[in-house]
């Protein structure tokens, strides 16, 4: 199954998904609110966590897997 951000993409729709999380500090609930464009909105969980999207490089890619690359 595709991930959300490419069906949305593929369908033209704007499909929105929530990850539902723990602060690894805390562990405070943290929901947060992705959608096709991979902007991010925080639901709940206190101030604003750090978040990022690690960028790769595919044609460089020389790991077996994309998951081996993060």
């Amino acid at each position: 199954m595709a991930t959300p951000f490419v069906q949305g993409h593929l369908r033209d729709e704007p499909l929105i998904f929530t990850v539902r999380t723990a602060c690894g500090h805390c562990g405070e609930p943290i929901e947060i609110e992705i959608d096709r464009d991979l902007h991010c909105r925080v639901l709940s969980g206190g101030p604003e966590p750090l978040i990022f999207v690690p960028l790769v490089d595919f044609a460089q890619l020389a790991d077996p897997s994309i998951i081996d690359a993060f």
